[in-house]
């Protein structure tokens, strides 16, 4: 698939848990769990934004394209 979600990558370097970022964005932890893993094929512009506020990124820090 060309477009990666990076979430596990950001996460990582801000030092947040799974579980705090769910609480904090009000996703449920198994549908921020299937983000996080790539195991999605569409996300809601609101979700991203509520995303991004929370982790202090843009779009382009989470999601990248990758040619094959």
């Amino acid at each position: 698939m060309p477009v990666v979600f990076n979430l596990d990558v950001v996460m990582a370097q801000q030092k947040i848990r799974l579980k705090d970022l769910a609480k904090e964005i009000q996703i449920t932890e198994a549908n921020l769990s299937k983000l996080k893993n790539g195991h999605v094929k569409a996300i809601k512009i609101s979700t991203l934004e509520k995303l991004c506020t929370a982790l202090n990124c843009t779009p382009g820090n989470l999601l990248d394209f990758r040619m094959d």
